[in-house]
This record gives C-alpha cells, sequence and structure tokens, in this order.
C-alpha cells in the first residue's frame, strides 16, 4: 500500500474537515491515511468529528482524511479521480448522488461491492431509492447512505411578527403568506434562480417532466405546457425574494444567506438546519419545517427524493480499509446517528423509527410520499455536468418568452441524454 500523507500534516489544509492529532509513533510504526470525499453540508462537523474519533481508535492502523466538496462542478471533478492514473491517485471513498453512480460505474471504474452488500449490509433491507439506483448491470456499486427531500425551512418568529399561525396547505396559499412575509426589510423566501432540483417538483406537480423517453430515446419535456406551468409557479414565488436569478443555491451558499439575514423561507433538505444554526446559534429554537405544499390541501407537493451512496474508485490502493469506512459509515450505530444530527431518512426500512418525531423528519417523510427522481438514463449525468436548464431557468426570470426558452432549453437536453441521435 502506498504510504499516504499523514492527517498531521493535513491538518493545514482548510479542505479537512475532520479532528487533527499527532500521528502515534509507537514501536516507530506509522498510520496510512483513508482519503474521503464527502459532499458540503451532508453531515456536520460535529458528527464528523466523533466519526472519526471513534473509527481511529477501533482502526489502529489507519487515519481518515476527510475533505469537503461542493456540488457546482462535482461530476467533472469525481470524472478526473476516477480517471487517474495509478493506485492511490485520487480518493479511496467518495460520496456522489444517488442517481449519479450509473454514470460513474461505466467503463469499470468503480469497485464491485456486490457480495459485501449481499453477506454483511443487509441489502434487502435497504431503501430501494438509493439501492437501485447503485446498482448498474447487476453489480451494487453505490451503498446507501441517506436520503433526503426538500421541504421548507422557516422562521417561526418572522411567521408570527406577519400574524401567519400555520404553515400554508396549498400552493395558492403559499403564494400567499409568502407575500406578505416580503416586506418590512423581510425576505418572503430565498429561492435562487437556477435551483432545478425545486423546478422540478413544481413541474411534477403539474403533470409534466423535465424529459420524457421515446422508445430507446430521451427527448426534453420543459416545452410542454405542463412543465411550462410548473415554471410559471417558480418564477412567481422566486419573486417574493432577493435571491439570485443567475446562480443556483450554493452561490452563494443560503444557509449562509438564511442565516445572516431576514430570510423568512427556505426550500432544502432539513439537514440544511444545521449548517444555519451553526453560523447563527440564535436561531436555534426559531426554525420551523413544512413539506413543500401542493395543488390541492390534501397531497404535498412534489418534490426530488434522492440522497446519497458511497463508492470506491477502482484506482484505491487500499481496498480493505475504503470497504471499512463505508461498512463504519452506513452501519447501523452511525447511520442512525447521522439521520437524527441531520435530520435524514435512514438508509435501511427498519431504521426508520430512529427519527419518528423529528419535525424535520415528519416534514420529509410527509413530501416523500410524492417523491420521484430524475430521468433514469445513465446519460444524465451529461446534463448535471452541462445543465441547460439553469440556463433556461435564468433566461425566464430575466425577461425571455418562455415558450421559446424553454424549447431551446428541451433541444439541448435532448442532445445531451441522446448524443448519437437516435
Amino acid at each position: 500500500m502506498r504510504r499516504r500523507r499523514l492527517l498531521a500534516l493535513a491538518c493545514v489544509s482548510a479542505s479537512v474537515l475532520s479532528g487533527c492529532g499527532l500521528v502515534p509513533q509507537d514501536g516507530g510504526s506509522e498510520r496510512h491515511a483513508v482519503t474521503v470525499w464527502l459532499m458540503k453540508d451532508s453531515a456536520s462537523r460535529e458528527f464528523l468529528d466523533r466519526f472519526t474519533e471513534e473509527f481511529e481508535r477501533t482502526h489502529p492502523g489507519l487515519e481518515l482524511d476527510i475533505r469537503i466538496q461542493q456540488w457546482t462542478g462535482i461530476g467533472e471533478k469525481v470524472h478526473a479521480a476516477l480517471e487517474a492514473d495509478g493506485a492511490g491517485a485520487g480518493p479511496d471513498v467518495i460520496e456522489v448522488g444517488n442517481t449519479q453512480v450509473s454514470q460513474y460505474a461505466e467503463g469499470g471504474r468503480l469497485l464491485d461491492l456486490t457480495l459485501e452488500s449481499m453477506r454483511d449490509w443487509g441489502i434487502r433491507d435497504w431503501l430501494p431509492g438509493l439501492a437501485e439506483p447503485g446498482e448498474y448491470l447487476s453489480q451494487q456499486f453505490g451503498i446507501p447512505w441517506y436520503a433526503a427531500s426538500r421541504v421548507v425551512i422557516y422562521r417561526k418568529d418572522l411567521f408570527a411578527q406577519a400574524g401567519i399561525t400555520e404553515p400554508p396547505a396549498t400552493r395558492e396559499e403559499w403564494l400567499e403568506i409568502t407575500e406578505k412575509l416580503d416586506s418590512g426589510g423581510n425576505q418572503g423566501i430565498y429561492l435562487a434562480g437556477q435551483d432545478w432540483y425545486t423546478l422540478a417538483g413544481f413541474v411534477w406537480d403539474e403533470g409534466g417532466d423535465l424529459a420524457a423517453q421515446r422508445g430507446a430515446a430521451w427527448e426534453g419535456a420543459l416545452h410542454t405546457p405542463a412543465a411550462l406551468r410548473g415554471m410559471e409557479f417558480y418564477r412567481s414565488l422566486q419573486a417574493l425574494g432577493d435571491g439570485p436569478v443567475d446562480a443556483d443555491e450554493e452561490t452563494p451558499p443560503q444557509a449562509g444567506v438564511f442565516a445572516g439575514g431576514r430570510v423568512a423561507q427556505l426550500v432544502a433538505v432539513p439537514g440544511l438546519a444545521q449548517a444555519i444554526i451553526g453560523q447563527n446559534p440564535g436561531l436555534k429554537d426559531r426554525l420551523g419545517f413544512f413539506p413543500v405544499p401542493g395543488k390541492s390541501a390534501d397531497r404535498p407537493g412534489a418534490v426530488f427524493t434522492g440522497g446519497s451512496d458511497l463508492v470506491i474508485p477502482r484506482n484505491t490502493d487500499d481496498r480493505e480499509a475504503a470497504v471499512a469506512v463505508i461498512e463504519a459509515l452506513t452501519g447501523e450505530k452511525w447511520n442512525t446517528e447521522l439521520a437524527r444530527t441531520m435530520n435524514y431518512v435512514p438508509n435501511k426500512k427498519s431504521l426508520a423509527g430512529a427519527v419518528a418525531g423529528e419535525e424535520g423528519a415528519a416534514a420529509m417523510a410527509a413530501g416523500a410520499a410524492q417523491g420521484r427522481a430524475t430521468p433514469a438514463t445513465p446519460e444524465w449525468g451529461r446534463v448535471e455536468a452541462d445543465n441547460p436548464i439553469k440556463a433556461y431557468m435564468t433566461e425566464v426570470l430575466t425577461g425571455a418568452d418562455p415558450r421559446a426558452a424553454a424549447r431551446r432549453a428541451s433541444d439541448r437536453l435532448t442532445r445531451l441524454l441522446d448524443p448519437d441521435g437516435r
């Protein structure tokens, strides 16, 4: 196994989120670092510190080098890491979106973990929405870590000041109260102009889709009447705040915007509340959650229900160490702890009770009943790497004709999803 840089040295890097300490030198032995890429806001620093401490204590030959990544641009970065020459040239474990596994597994760039999944990790108990996208060509490459869907995080104090006593039950009510909240120096909602996951929910609510399959090929569907209605609702809602029309929710990070300003609402996974409170502890008892409202009061709005899987690149130089990290992170103890800490849904059906009674998790579970996913094609990774939906949204929000902009975006989606032009 190639000697990896020690965590003691890694402490000088701002990219390492885990706790740092001196490397034991007992008997002249050296511990070896396992490099793990995790995504921003997937887990709190406190959780990762506790996990790191126990993992290194129970695996005395290893130490963790956890590097936090941004979602924006991650596809290109992961592909580069998977294609790096030589064992140990990249990370040993990578967190990926559950719908991204197939694009990374193409070409044999991930390790097949089917045996461990069936023999040791309880594959039959995994949430289907995480397990199924992690399978490619009948082999399990992605190991479910957590599930999450978007809810509305809101400021209870700002709702009370506006005389709003309960969350909205329909999209129409949502617009009405958001307009009321958008006054007196407050933003009714912070919604970035290119938050396409949130847009997708509104499109699905209207009976539309981002793309549709025609035979063996996929075609963009943003120009359909249903999808255009979803975009119109997005435009109306986004206007009731100061979100940038030409950026997504990570530019700037919306947790910081919410923590630092008088913002009444935010659409995000419940776990983002931890990041908000971390930046503004004064909001600890002021945050509430409710499902994204639907068109009628009897059913919440559709939401993208996703989550994350953990994968091991084939070019790792220590398969055994990488498997040990995944086994620990996805095992009952730490998976349950993560779900409780971040308001996630655990990776196994049998662990659902672990988050019962949590307000954010309850809102998420209600919305997840209407959950959807992106089109089930490996080519969807091409869309997320060069996303025409974002550009389309900005065009509409800056005054372009919605139908013409949607038609252009649909054509671009078709070319990305069907590069051979079948």
